[in-house]
C-alpha cells in the first residue's frame, strides 16, 4: 500500500469507511475489522494498528455500557433494575446491547481505517494535490500537518519544565493555564517566522503549479480498482437488502448465506491489491 501512490490509497480508505458506514450487521462490521487488521500488516503497519485496535478493546465496553443504560428501546428485558435516580425505571434489553455491540464495531472499523491511513497514506503526497486547486490551501495545510507533533512536544516539555521548579509548579487550573498560555505564545512566534521565510523564498507569489504526470502503476490500478469494487458491493449489498440489521422493537440479525457471502467479498476484495506487491517499479 505504502508503494502506491497517495491517491489510490486514500480511495481504498474511503472505500472501507464508507461499507462501515452502511452497514450495523456485526458480521459484516467485523469482517471490515479484520480485513483492515489484515491489510495493515501486508502494509507493514501492524504496529500502529495493533495500538488502534487496543484502544479500540478499550473504548468498546464504554460504547456498550452507555447505549445499554441510555437505550430504553427493546422487548427482550434481560435485568430489571427497578428505579435508579435519575434515570427512572431501568431496564437492561437485548435489543440495546446488540445495538451497543454494533456501534463499538462501527467505531473500530473507524479507528483502524484511520490508523491504516496515517501509517500507509503519504500524507505530504496527498496534500501536495491540492496544490492545483489552491496552492495556499495547500501549503498550509501542510505546515498544519507538520506543526502539530512539534506544539504537542513544546507543550510536553514546558509542562516537565514547570514540575521541576523547586515549588512544583503549581497545580490545578492555573497551572495548566499557564501552560497554555506558554504554548500560544509560542505558537505565535513560530508561525511569524514560518511566514517570514516563506515569503523570503516567494511563496507569496506562488501560482499553480504544472500537473506532475506520472504513469500508474500496478499497485495504483489495484488498490484503485479495490476502492472502487469495495464500494459497488456495498452498495450492491444494501440495495439487495443484504445483512439487514434491526434492533427495534425486537432484535433481527439474519445470518444466512448472502450475509456470509457479502462479508467474504468485502474481506477479499480489501485483500486482493496486496497481491500486485511485485513489480513495484512503476
Amino acid at each position: 500500500m505504502r508503494t502506491a501512490r497517495a491517491t489510490a490509497g486514500a480511495a481504498f480508505c474511503a472505500a472501507l469507511v464508507l461499507c462501515g458506514l452502511v452497514y450495523e450487521h456485526p458480521l459484516v462490521l467485523g469482517a471490515l475489522c479484520l480485513a483492515t487488521l489484515a491489510a495493515g500488516r501486508l502494509a507493514g503497519a501492524g504496529a500502529q494498528l495493533s495500538r488502534a485496535a487496543k484502544l479500540c478493546l478499550l473504548a468498546a465496553p464504554l460504547v456498550v455500557a452507555i447505549n445499554l443504560v441510555a437505550n430504553r428501546n427493546g422487548l427482550t428485558v434481560f435485568w430489571r433494575l427497578g428505579e435508579v435516580p435519575p434515570f427512572g425505571q431501568l431496564d437492561l434489553t437485548l435489543e440495546a446491547l446488540a445495538y451497543g455491540g454494533a456501534l463499538a464495531l462501527r467505531l473500530a472499523v473507524m479507528v483502524l481505517v484511520a490508523a491504516l491511513f496515517g501509517a500507509a497514506v503519504d500524507v505530504d503526497a496527498l496534500l501536495l494535490g491540492a496544490r492545483r486547486v489552491s496552492a495556499r490551501s495547500g501549503l498550509t495545510a501542510v505546515l498544519a500537518v507538520r506543526l502539530v507533533p512539534v506544539l504537542a512536544r513544546d507543550a510536553r516539555r514546558l509542562d516537565e519544565a514547570r514540575r521541576c521548579r523547586w515549588d512544583g509548579g503549581g497545580s490545578g487550573p492555573a497551572a495548566r493555564l499557564a501552560v497554555l498560555r506558554a504554548i500560544c505564545a509560542g505558537t505565535l512566534d513560530r508561525a511569524a517566522d514560518a511566514a517570514a521565510a516563506l515569503e523570503v523564498r516567494g511563496y507569496a507569489t506562488a501560482g499553480r503549479p504544472r500537473r506532475a504526470r506520472s504513469p500508474w502503476s500496478r499497485q495504483d490500478l489495484a488498490f484503485a480498482a479495490a476502492a472502487a469494487a469495495l464500494i459497488a458491493i456495498a452498495v450492491a449489498g444494501r440495495v439487495a437488502g443484504i445483512a439487514s440489521f434491526d434492533a427495534v422493537p425486537a432484535l433481527d440479525v439474519p445470518t444466512r448465506s448472502a450475509e456470509l457471502a457479502l462479508a467474504a467479498a468485502l474481506v477479499v476484495t480489501a485483500l486482493a491489491p496486496f497481491a500486485a506487491r511485485r513489480g513495484n517499479a512503476r
